[in-house]
């Protein structure tokens, strides 16, 4: 058993939450019981459970001492992050701030392995970031994309993925090019409008600031200038990811995002990221950066969405290699 007193009742009572619904996700994701009597708590467990609770407990209310806004669901990622690495400082992950949105909403890291890919961009010319959906690959490269241009570090920005459902052949699709390549792009555009007003991002687009195009019209450029994202990775062939990592020019940077388990590419097609982990690793100014289950920072069935189906691929697989 542990009794934790809190000076600041306000404070306090914004770490509890309201009708101390904080404190409930917290008792859940670490397996304690948690009783309060105003601004003292009472923890009662396991000691290794009580210990990672007081922890966490005195960290969360140490950034809210620092403004932070408590979100529930920084509460499950606090936890696993202290279950992971006991000497974990949330701090340093979650008050690294990349960037304030025109909403005034501060994008940081929410996990350590975030917190590796925005150090490893910090560092890197050219950073892959590799893992489930739902891990903040695309929306913190925009971010940092934004900031980048916002500090004058870049001039343009340019965000690109292969068509795969449409063989990069989008000739046969109806409308104008804008609206045949749009559906492909949609989730670029969602993260860039969630950044900039959609206002704000029209007219840098219009303006050549902020270019969203295909991974096919790449081919023939070199970008100078420009922090480059290629989004969907893991559906470039050998020769896309090839071309597009020699487009990089002076004074640019780039981030490819993947999913090696989500790979649509036609049967017999080699993806260029599967390829790219393979060879590129020991190069000097280019880092990898993986995600799992846990930097899932979605709703909370979705880590356990994706560790079901790791599980039962896992399981199908071994069967294949018993039936041999």
């Amino acid at each position: 058993m542990k009794e934790i007193i809190f000076e600041n009742i306000a404070m306090a009572r914004e770490l509890f939450g309201h009708h101390n619904y904080n404190l409930a996700r917290i008792s859940k994701a670490t397996g304690v019981r948690i009783d309060n009597r105003g601004n003292t708590l009472i923890i009662k467990g396991d000691s290794e459970d009580v210990l990672l609770t007081e922890k966490m407990l005195n960290q969360l209310y140490g950034l809210i001492e620092e403004k932070f806004s408590l979100h529930p669901s920084d509460i499950e990622i606090a936890a696993s992050a202290l279950r992971n690495d006991g000497s974990c400082k949330l701090k340093n992950i979650f008050l690294d701030t990349i960037l304030t949105t025109f909403r005034k909403k501060n994008i940081a890291p929410k996990s350590p392995n975030q917190k590796l890919y925005v150090d490893a961009a910090k560092a890197n010319d050219i950073v892959f970031a590799i893992g489930p959906a739902g891990t903040g690959k695309t929306y913190l490269a925009m971010a940092m994309a934004v900031a980048a241009l916002t500090k004058g570090e870049i001039n343009r920005i340019v965000l690109t993925r292969p068509a795969v459902e449409a063989g990069e052949s989008l000739g046969f699709l109806p409308g104008d090019l804008s609206e045949k390549i749009n559906p492909y792009l949609r989730p670029l555009y969602d993260a860039l409008h969630d950044m900039l007003s959609v206002e704000k991002s029209k007219e840098m687009i219009e303006q050549g600031i902020i270019e969203i195009a295909p991974l096919a019209f790449m081919r023939g450029r070199t970008l100078n200038n420009a922090f480059i994202i290629l989004d969907e990775a893991q559906n470039t062939t050998s020769e896309q990811m090839k071309m597009f990592l020699t487009r990089i020019g002076y004074n640019s940077r780039a981030v490819i995002t993947g999913d090696i388990t989500q790979i649509d590419l036609p049967s017999g097609k080699r993806s260029g990221l599967v390829e790219a982990k393979n060879i590129l690793q020991n190069i000097d100014g280019l880092k990898f950066v993986f995600f799992d289950n846990k930097d899932v920072i979605r709703h909370r069935l979705v880590s356990k969405i994706i560790e079901a189906y790791n599980n039962s691929n896992s399981k199908e697989s071994q069967q294949k290699n018993e039936q041999k």
